[in-house]
């Protein structure tokens, strides 16, 4: 399964802060159910076979809508997930060595903060950029906010998606309108919300002005 730029409309991150006596599985599947169209899997605090275990169960449901589902930084859980593919970090792999490992049918995301960086990522065989974080965001304390013009100028030097993260919610969504972006991804804006069905729907129609 490769992408396009249509599946990168709302883009959820997984996040189990915010499971309230709730299972991840169940959040995931409301999620997806009510127009999440791309799932990545993160889990910064987790055992390789607790990983798998559980990517196995959200893969199973992601298929079953037919969204492309991804594994945060670890490619060997990808791999023993037969997950879609991975999203990778400024400090992990490179786009072309990740490539080399998956192959060219598994989905390689990138995460940018610079035109430059954007243009390695592309040239590397990536398949979409991750770019932020936009706002102020509290699921990833070292991330530096990047401008509505750095933002505007990624997507304009690249040809794949690009995908807005940090700190986006329903609040501050249309303030990217007009930056170029294909989608938003999203962590507390779905996960921490008490009615996700009801946020999700929201997200997808705001995601849809601010693309179109």
């Amino acid at each position: 399964m490769k992408i396009d730029k249509n599946s990168m409309l709302l883009y959820a991150v997984t996040d189990r802060s915010w499971l309230n006596g709730d299972t991840l599985e169940n959040q995931v599947e409301t999620a997806l159910n009510n127009g999440v169209t791309f799932l990545q899997l993160r889990e910064k605090n987790i055992e390789f076979d607790e990983f798998v275990k559980l990517g196995k169960k959200i893969k199973t449901i992601a298929d079953k809508t037919n969204v492309p589902f991804v594994i945060n930084d670890n490619i060997d859980v990808a791999i023993a997930v037969d997950a879609n593919g991975v999203h990778l970090g400024q400090d992990d792999m490179p786009a072309d060595k990740a490539r080399e490992i998956l192959g060219d049918d598994k989905i390689i995301g990138i995460s940018v903060q610079t035109v430059h960086d954007a243009l390695i990522a592309e040239k590397g065989g990536a398949d979409y950029l991750g770019v932020g974080a936009v706002f102020s965001t509290s699921t990833k304390l070292d991330a530096a906010d990047i401008s509505f013009e750095t933002l505007k100028e990624i997507c304009n030097a690249v040809s794949i998606p690009v995908v807005a993260i940090g700190g986006i919610n329903a609040n501050n969504i249309l303030k990217l309108k007009g930056s170029g972006i294909d989608g938003v991804a999203v962590v507390s804006a779905i996960f921490a919300q008490k009615d996700i069905a009801n946020a999700t729907k929201q997200l997808v129609n705001l995601c849809k002005e601010v693309v179109n």
